[in-house]
């Protein structure tokens, strides 16, 4: 009996894995820091979330119709990008502007490019410096927790500023900081339901530990040792403060281990997060702007080619000649 031998292309081993998979585990690990965004902010925290991820939706649908591309809504990736730009946002942030800055996202940081796969940086961080530029102000009207369910929030410092000494405000213990009851954005409120998110992709596969955990090590050492810490708090406190607000632990668990924008070695993650770390201390240490994460990965997203241009993975068999 003759038997006919088919053979394709790589890769030859298949795994169940698919874009809409991995978004769905990314919307997951997202909830618990969503719900505690809603929890601490009241119902104005789900509107935002909400319109984010609605508009993200419609422009990518709109877009492609428009240019008779093949939709991609059913991707998931488009409410990814909702929901991580609404998490970066302040609950008293006007809606029209989180439409701008979700159609901004999806079109020109996302579409314009290529769509899904094609684009060299983050979306949704893409959108928040943009929408942090455009509308300075509006980005940095922050609230205490529980304060948002009124309709008269007045604005608050953020720890961050606190601890830089650029803004007036009571600074929160380790313990607030970390679970969440601390003026901030929707999602970077609570380290602690970040943190389960980033158990739960990486129980999931769907990120390794290189980034996240060299990205926060990186930046802790450097804040111990050069931090400049003009409060009452010890230099371990005042690191782990530095490290608990802000936007921090979001960029670092679900941005900086974006796949398309990261390195595709591990050496090359290594140099990737220290470069995150170092330059969100640079930023926050010497900059005028009290935060630095979105800008820091985003820096990094824009050296990640080069990055893959010097660290390559070793060829199939190679041997090192002696």
């Amino acid at each position: 009996m003759e038997h006919k031998l088919l053979v394709s292309s790589s890769p030859h081993i298949h795994q169940n894995e698919s874009i809409a998979s991995i978004m769905l585990d990314v919307i997951i690990a997202l909830i618990p820091a969503s719900l505690m965004g809603v929890y601490y902010f009241g119902y104005k925290a789900a509107v935002v979330i909400i319109t984010a991820i609605a508009a993200s939706v419609l422009s990518e649908y709109a877009y492609q119709k428009i240019t008779k591309k093949t939709t991609t809504v059913s991707d998931l990736s488009a409410i990814v990008t909702g929901l991580l730009l609404a998490l970066n946002l302040p609950v008293t942030i006007p809606l029209w502007m989180v439409v701008i800055g979700s159609a901004f996202a999806i079109i020109i940081v996302k579409q314009l490019y290529g769509g899904l796969g094609k684009n060299f940086m983050n979306p949704a961080l893409a959108a928040r410096c943009f929408m942090v530029i455009a509308w300075g102000g509006a980005m940095s009207a922050f609230v205490e927790p529980f304060v948002g369910y009124g309709a008269d929030a007045i604005s608050q410092a953020t720890p961050l500023g606190v601890l830089k000494g650029i803004s007036e405000g009571t600074i929160p213990s380790v313990n607030d900081a970390f679970f969440g009851v601390k003026p901030g954005t929707i999602g970077e409120t609570s380290g602690a339901m970040l943190l389960l998110g980033g158990l739960y992709l990486l129980y999931k596969r769907v990120i390794s530990w290189h980034i996240p955990t060299i990205y926060i090590l990186s930046f802790g050492v450097l804040t111990y040792f050069l931090g400049n810490n003009n409060t009452q708090l010890s230099q371990l406190n005042f690191t782990l403060l530095s490290i608990c607000t802000g936007g921090l632990l979001l960029g670092a668990i679900f941005m900086a281990t974006d796949y398309v924008t990261t390195p595709t070695t591990k050496r090359g993650q290594v140099v990737f997060a220290v470069g995150c770390g170092l330059l969100t201390f640079v930023i926050r240490r010497y900059g005028s702007y009290p935060e630095g994460a979105s800008f820091a990965i985003l820096l990094m997203n824009i050296a990640t080619p080069l990055i893959d241009r010097y660290i390559k993975p070793k060829k199939f068999g190679y041997v090192k000649k002696k």
